[in-house]
C-alpha cells in the first residue's frame, strides 16, 4: 500500500470509479439481453423498445467513457441489423 498522500487518494478514485465503471458496463450488458431477447422471441414492438432503450444506455457508456464511441457504434448498428432482420 502506497504511503504518500496522492496516492491513496488516487487509490480511492480508482476504487469509486471502478464501481461505477462496473454498474454502468452491467447496465449495458442487461440492456442488450433484453433486445436479444425480444429479438429470440420474435417480438418486433418488443425487440423495438428495448433497442430504444439500448441505443440510449451504450451513448451514455460511450460519453461517460466506459466503452470506446466505436464499441458502441457498433453494438447499437448490430442490434438494429438483428431487429430489421424481423420485419
Amino acid at each position: 500500500m502506497a504511503n504518500i498522500k496522492q496516492s491513496l487518494k488516487r487509490h480511492r478514485q480508482s476504487l469509486k470509479a471502478k464501481s461505477r465503471n462496473r454498474a454502468v458496463k452491467s447496465h449495458v450488458k442487461n440492456a442488450m439481453r433484453q433486445v436479444r431477447q425480444a429479438i429470440e422471441a420474435n417480438d418486433k414492438e418488443q425487440a423495438q423498445t428495448a433497442l430504444h432503450k439500448a441505443n440510449s444506455v451504450l451513448d451514455k457508456a460511450a460519453s461517460k467513457g466506459v466503452i470506446h464511441w466505436r464499441n458502441a457504434s457498433r453494438r447499437i448498428s448490430r442490434l438494429n441489423q438483428q431487429v430489421n432482420k424481423l420485419g
